[in-house]
Protein backbone atom coordinates (compact mmCIF):
# COMPACT_ATOMS: atom_id res chain seq x y z
CA UNK A 1 0.00 0.00 0.00
CA UNK A 2 1.18 3.26 -0.75
CA UNK A 3 1.22 6.37 0.88
CA UNK A 4 -0.88 8.15 -1.05
CA UNK A 5 -3.57 5.22 -0.43
CA UNK A 6 -3.36 5.29 3.51
CA UNK A 7 -3.61 9.23 3.39
CA UNK A 8 -6.04 9.45 1.03
CA UNK A 9 -9.69 10.72 2.27
CA UNK A 10 -12.52 8.06 1.43
CA UNK A 11 -14.73 9.92 -0.75
CA UNK A 12 -18.66 8.92 0.38
CA UNK A 13 -20.30 6.92 -2.30
CA UNK A 14 -22.85 9.02 -4.79
CA UNK A 15 -25.68 6.60 -4.02
CA UNK A 16 -25.23 6.56 -0.60
CA UNK A 17 -24.78 10.29 -0.56
CA UNK A 18 -27.94 10.96 -2.14
CA UNK A 19 -29.75 8.89 0.08
CA UNK A 20 -28.37 10.06 3.00
CA UNK A 21 -29.24 13.91 1.47
CA UNK A 22 -32.46 13.03 0.73
CA UNK A 23 -33.57 11.59 4.39
CA UNK A 24 -31.85 14.86 5.70
CA UNK A 25 -33.98 17.18 3.22
CA UNK A 26 -36.80 15.61 4.44
CA UNK A 27 -36.15 15.80 8.30
CA UNK A 28 -34.95 19.25 7.94
CA UNK A 29 -38.00 20.24 6.46
CA UNK A 30 -39.91 19.24 9.31
CA UNK A 31 -37.32 20.77 11.54
CA UNK A 32 -37.90 24.12 10.07
CA UNK A 33 -41.51 23.90 9.72
CA UNK A 34 -42.20 22.82 13.28
CA UNK A 35 -39.63 25.61 14.20
CA UNK A 36 -41.26 27.91 11.99
CA UNK A 37 -44.86 27.74 12.83
CA UNK A 38 -43.32 28.66 16.34
CA UNK A 39 -41.54 31.17 15.79
CA UNK A 40 -43.98 33.05 14.18
CA UNK A 41 -46.79 32.50 16.87
CA UNK A 42 -44.47 33.84 18.74
CA UNK A 43 -43.54 37.00 16.95
CA UNK A 44 -46.87 37.67 16.98
CA UNK A 45 -47.49 37.22 20.75
CA UNK A 46 -44.79 40.08 20.56
CA UNK A 47 -46.76 42.31 18.50
CA UNK A 48 -45.74 42.13 15.13
CA UNK A 49 -48.40 42.01 12.43
CA UNK A 50 -49.79 38.98 11.45
CA UNK A 51 -48.62 39.64 7.97
CA UNK A 52 -45.61 40.28 8.46
CA UNK A 53 -44.70 37.49 11.44
CA UNK A 54 -43.72 34.97 9.19
CA UNK A 55 -40.35 37.06 8.51
CA UNK A 56 -39.21 36.61 11.86
CA UNK A 57 -38.59 32.91 11.52
CA UNK A 58 -37.16 33.24 8.37
CA UNK A 59 -34.48 35.43 9.55
CA UNK A 60 -33.84 33.47 12.82
CA UNK A 61 -33.64 29.82 11.33
CA UNK A 62 -32.19 31.35 8.17
CA UNK A 63 -29.23 32.57 9.55
CA UNK A 64 -28.57 28.51 10.74
CA UNK A 65 -28.73 27.12 7.08
CA UNK A 66 -26.45 30.08 5.87
CA UNK A 67 -24.12 30.16 8.69
CA UNK A 68 -23.51 26.36 8.23
CA UNK A 69 -22.76 26.73 4.62
CA UNK A 70 -20.50 29.35 5.06
CA UNK A 71 -18.50 27.43 7.75
CA UNK A 72 -17.89 24.28 5.68
CA UNK A 73 -17.28 26.52 2.57
CA UNK A 74 -14.62 28.69 4.61
CA UNK A 75 -12.99 25.37 6.14
CA UNK A 76 -10.21 24.95 4.07
CA UNK A 77 -9.05 28.61 4.65
CA UNK A 78 -8.39 27.67 8.63
CA UNK A 79 -9.86 29.28 11.27
CA UNK A 80 -9.28 32.97 11.19
CA UNK A 81 -11.60 32.33 8.12
CA UNK A 82 -14.26 30.80 9.80
CA UNK A 83 -14.97 32.55 13.12
CA UNK A 84 -17.41 34.74 12.14
CA UNK A 85 -20.24 32.01 10.80
CA UNK A 86 -19.05 30.81 13.90
CA UNK A 87 -20.25 33.39 15.71
CA UNK A 88 -23.64 33.61 13.45
CA UNK A 89 -24.19 30.22 13.42
CA UNK A 90 -23.60 29.83 17.47
CA UNK A 91 -26.33 33.33 18.03
CA UNK A 92 -28.61 32.28 14.90
CA UNK A 93 -29.22 28.56 16.91
CA UNK A 94 -29.15 30.04 20.05
CA UNK A 95 -31.95 32.27 19.22
CA UNK A 96 -34.48 29.73 17.67
CA UNK A 97 -33.94 27.67 20.48
CA UNK A 98 -34.68 30.33 23.00
CA UNK A 99 -37.35 31.58 21.04
CA UNK A 100 -38.85 27.74 20.60
CA UNK A 101 -38.35 26.95 24.44
CA UNK A 102 -40.50 30.80 25.10
CA UNK A 103 -43.22 29.88 22.87
CA UNK A 104 -43.80 26.45 25.20
CA UNK A 105 -44.07 28.22 27.64
CA UNK A 106 -46.39 30.85 27.03
CA UNK A 107 -48.37 28.58 24.69
CA UNK A 108 -48.27 24.80 26.17
CA UNK A 109 -50.90 23.62 27.87
CA UNK A 110 -51.20 23.18 31.39
CA UNK A 111 -51.17 19.58 31.83
CA UNK A 112 -47.74 19.59 30.64
CA UNK A 113 -44.75 21.02 32.97
CA UNK A 114 -43.53 24.11 31.02
CA UNK A 115 -39.66 22.66 31.62
CA UNK A 116 -40.96 19.92 29.30
CA UNK A 117 -42.83 21.76 27.03
CA UNK A 118 -39.53 23.94 26.52
CA UNK A 119 -37.24 20.74 26.03
CA UNK A 120 -39.51 19.33 23.57
CA UNK A 121 -40.24 22.45 21.53
CA UNK A 122 -36.26 23.22 21.50
CA UNK A 123 -35.76 19.71 19.50
CA UNK A 124 -37.10 21.56 16.09
CA UNK A 125 -33.91 24.18 15.65
CA UNK A 126 -31.57 21.85 17.16
CA UNK A 127 -32.21 19.01 14.65
CA UNK A 128 -32.19 21.60 11.57
CA UNK A 129 -28.73 22.66 12.90
CA UNK A 130 -27.65 19.40 13.05
CA UNK A 131 -29.21 17.90 10.01
CA UNK A 132 -28.50 21.33 8.30
CA UNK A 133 -24.27 20.69 9.11
CA UNK A 134 -24.65 17.07 8.09
CA UNK A 135 -26.03 17.22 5.06
CA UNK A 136 -23.70 20.14 3.81
CA UNK A 137 -20.76 17.71 5.00
CA UNK A 138 -22.48 14.44 3.06
CA UNK A 139 -22.56 16.84 -0.21
CA UNK A 140 -18.62 17.67 0.00
CA UNK A 141 -17.64 14.51 -0.06
CA UNK A 142 -19.39 12.47 -2.89
CA UNK A 143 -17.18 10.44 -4.85
CA UNK A 144 -16.02 12.34 -8.15
CA UNK A 145 -13.93 10.52 -11.16
CA UNK A 146 -10.44 10.63 -11.24
CA UNK A 147 -8.94 13.43 -13.29
CA UNK A 148 -7.44 12.59 -16.50
CA UNK A 149 -3.73 12.20 -17.04
CA UNK A 150 -3.62 14.68 -19.81
CA UNK A 151 -5.68 17.20 -18.52
CA UNK A 152 -4.59 20.14 -16.82
CA UNK A 153 -5.67 20.20 -12.49
CA UNK A 154 -7.74 22.42 -11.57
CA UNK A 155 -6.14 25.52 -9.41
CA UNK A 156 -8.06 27.73 -7.28
CA UNK A 157 -7.56 31.29 -6.90
CA UNK A 158 -4.27 31.91 -5.97
CA UNK A 159 -3.27 28.01 -5.66
CA UNK A 160 -0.22 27.50 -7.92
CA UNK A 161 0.21 24.42 -10.32
CA UNK A 162 2.26 21.27 -8.83
CA UNK A 163 6.01 21.44 -8.54
CA UNK A 164 6.29 18.70 -10.91
CA UNK A 165 4.50 17.82 -14.57
CA UNK A 166 5.54 14.23 -14.50
CA UNK A 167 1.40 13.59 -14.03
CA UNK A 168 -0.51 11.64 -11.66
CA UNK A 169 2.67 9.54 -10.23
CA UNK A 170 4.28 11.94 -8.24
CA UNK A 171 6.95 11.05 -5.50
CA UNK A 172 6.67 11.60 -1.99
CA UNK A 173 9.63 14.28 -2.13
CA UNK A 174 8.25 15.94 -4.91
CA UNK A 175 5.23 16.61 -3.04
CA UNK A 176 6.81 17.49 0.47
CA UNK A 177 8.62 19.93 -1.86
CA UNK A 178 5.49 21.17 -2.48
CA UNK A 179 3.86 21.09 0.16
CA UNK A 180 6.38 23.09 2.35
CA UNK A 181 6.41 25.95 -0.25
CA UNK A 182 3.05 26.07 0.19
CA UNK A 183 2.98 26.67 3.63
CA UNK A 184 5.67 29.18 2.85
CA UNK A 185 2.69 31.27 1.02
CA UNK A 186 0.80 30.50 4.41
CA UNK A 187 -1.56 27.73 3.22
CA UNK A 188 -2.91 25.63 5.91
CA UNK A 189 -2.30 21.75 6.61
CA UNK A 190 -6.10 21.31 5.70
CA UNK A 191 -5.64 23.52 2.30
CA UNK A 192 -2.61 21.97 1.59
CA UNK A 193 -3.99 18.25 2.04
CA UNK A 194 -6.59 18.56 -0.21
CA UNK A 195 -4.23 20.46 -3.13
CA UNK A 196 -1.83 17.33 -3.20
CA UNK A 197 -4.62 14.92 -2.26
CA UNK A 198 -3.46 13.07 1.02
CA UNK A 199 -5.15 13.33 4.57
CA UNK A 200 -4.06 16.81 6.52
CA UNK A 201 -2.66 14.12 9.33
CA UNK A 202 -0.09 12.89 6.30
CA UNK A 203 0.92 16.55 5.96
CA UNK A 204 1.58 16.99 9.58
CA UNK A 205 3.85 14.16 9.69
CA UNK A 206 5.84 15.53 6.74
CA UNK A 207 6.43 18.99 8.67
CA UNK A 208 7.15 16.97 11.79
CA UNK A 209 9.75 14.55 10.04
CA UNK A 210 11.13 17.43 8.59
CA UNK A 211 11.57 19.47 12.04
CA UNK A 212 15.23 18.97 13.30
Amino acid sequence: MTEHDEGAQPAVPRWVAGTAVAGTVLIALGAFWLSFTALTDLATRAGIPDKQAWVWPLIVDGIILVATLSVVALAPQGRRATWYPWTLLVVGAGLSVTGNAVHAVVASDASLASWMAATISAVPPLVLLAITHLTVVLTTQVTSPPPRADAPSHLTSGEAPPATAAGPARSRDDRIVEAQARRADGWSNRRIARHLRVHPSTVGRWFREDTP
